[in-house]
């Protein structure tokens, strides 16, 4: 079998590659060792937030939210999107004045972003009761996908349109190299030769990555939430909400609310370390950590610790050690790819990572901006400090503080 390009992985980023590599008039073929979206992407939150930390950022997460909302208009296929509006508060004066900063660069860059009020709050979210003085940004461009497997559908469907091959339940067992450049993939029924391969394997990326002798920057790092029963303090029409010092947020789904949080002592999962079969269903799971993140805000969002449990779930994050994607060429092996280092956003993120990579890979020039998320920057840092700036990176998600030693070893 021959293939322009194969992508390694069926989540949002892998299929958002392959379905833009598409448009671009590539043949490309999808390889996933399971079903499509059946590790992280399946378990999203389905959030899209346009408010991030830096101008890159801030422009693919606004990119995606458009492409996400006309899906149809260019992929070929319907997709349903909450277009609900998102609110920030913060209940400290330090991530007050986080806010505040984040209001006026956001502004600085074109987001659609203003100050709620207690009387905002109070007309628009049926389950959130003020205390205290909070300070509020409402984001009205945000949006959330219900269901994440419907995206992933979406993907599927819109690459099968448009004539991508895709490959579930057939893991990569080699990626072949031929005088410093990548040839292609084996996988456990057949070969592929292709110019073009690129690592879109999620909590396994470096696995794959390892097997063309390549190195990806990334630390794996559980991630949960929880969706409760039905509740009737729940409006189906009440936006997201995101409470920045308690590191959560919450939306409405199936009736009842969804509730995920950043715990301040994560947990980092390698698959390497794990028997082969290991796939998230066994990430070992503590409602404990939602419950006591809950428990922060029993005062504004009662709801949130006394509904019933419906679904507990959870996925593997990859975390870079300076909080951005982790997505371009590998250095020093020609055709080699990444799409990784999520950070928690990779679901949200892969209609313009993907569009931004396929762009790259088609065209050989880099984008505007995507140069500073090239696997390259992390090149000289050790083992253990990866992990340990992957996992600072996890529990300061919300902080209004920097992490000076990884962006001194990104060269930033």
């Amino acid at each position: 079998m021959n293939a322009d390009v194969v992508v390694i992985g069926a989540g949002a980023l892998g299929l958002s590659t392959a379905l833009h590599c598409a448009l671009a008039g590539r043949s490309v073929a999808v390889a996933e060792r399971l079903t499509a979206g059946s590790q992280a992407s399946g378990r999203a939150a389905g959030l899209f937030k346009s408010v991030q930390a830096d101008e890159l950022r801030t422009r693919l997460a606004r990119r995606s939210i458009e492409k996400v909302i006309s899906f149809a208009g260019w992929a070929g296929v319907p997709l349903e999107v909450a277009c609900s509006g998102s609110f920030l508060i913060a209940r400290t004066a330090q991530h007050r004045e986080f806010l505040r900063r984040e209001l006026a660069q956001s502004l600085r860059w074109g987001v659609n972003v203003r100050e709620a009020g207690r009387a905002q709050l109070a007309d628009r979210l049926s389950y959130y009761r003020a205390a205290g003085e909070p300070f509020a940004l409402w984001c009205p461009e945000d949006v959330y996908i219900d269901e994440p497997a419907s995206l992933v559908r979406a993907y599927l469907d819109a690459c099968q349109l448009h004539g991508t091959v895709v490959l579930e339940n057939e893991p990569v067992t080699g990626i072949s190299v031929t005088d410093g450049r990548v040839a292609g993939v084996e996988t456990v029924r057949r070969s592929i030769a292709a110019p073009v391969v690129v690592d879109a394997a999620g909590g396994w990326v470096r696995q794959v990555a390892a097997l063309a002798g390549a190195w990806v920057p990334v630390a794996p790092v559980r991630h949960q939430l929880l969706i409760t029963g039905p509740a009737p303090e729940v409006d189906p029409a009440d936006p997201i909400t995101r409470v920045v010092d308690a590191a959560v947020y919450l939306r409405p789904s199936r009736g009842g609310l969804m509730f995920g949080g950043f715990e301040p002592e994560p947990l980092p999962v390698d698959p390497r370390h794990q028997p082969a079969s290991f796939t998230t269903d066994d990430l070992p799971l503590d409602l404990g950590v939602l419950r006591r993140l809950a428990a922060q805000l029993a005062a504004e969002i009662p709801v949130a610790s006394t509904a019933p449990v419906a679904e507990h779930r959870g996925g593997l994050f990859t975390m870079s050690p300076d909080g951005r994607f982790v997505a371009g060429p590998i250095p020093d092996l020609l055709g080699l790819w990444v799409a990784s280092g999520c950070n928690g956003s990779g679901f949200s993120s892969s209609p313009a990572i993907g569009e931004a990579l396929a762009a790259w890979i088609t065209s050989g020039a880099a984008p505007a901006g995507m140069m500073a998320l090239s696997p390259g920057r992390f090149a000289s840092l050790p083992e253990d400090a990866l992990v340990t700036h992957g996992l600072w990176q996890y529990a300061h998600y919300y902080d209004p503080v920097d992490n000076p030693s990884a962006a001194a070893a990104a060269g930033t």
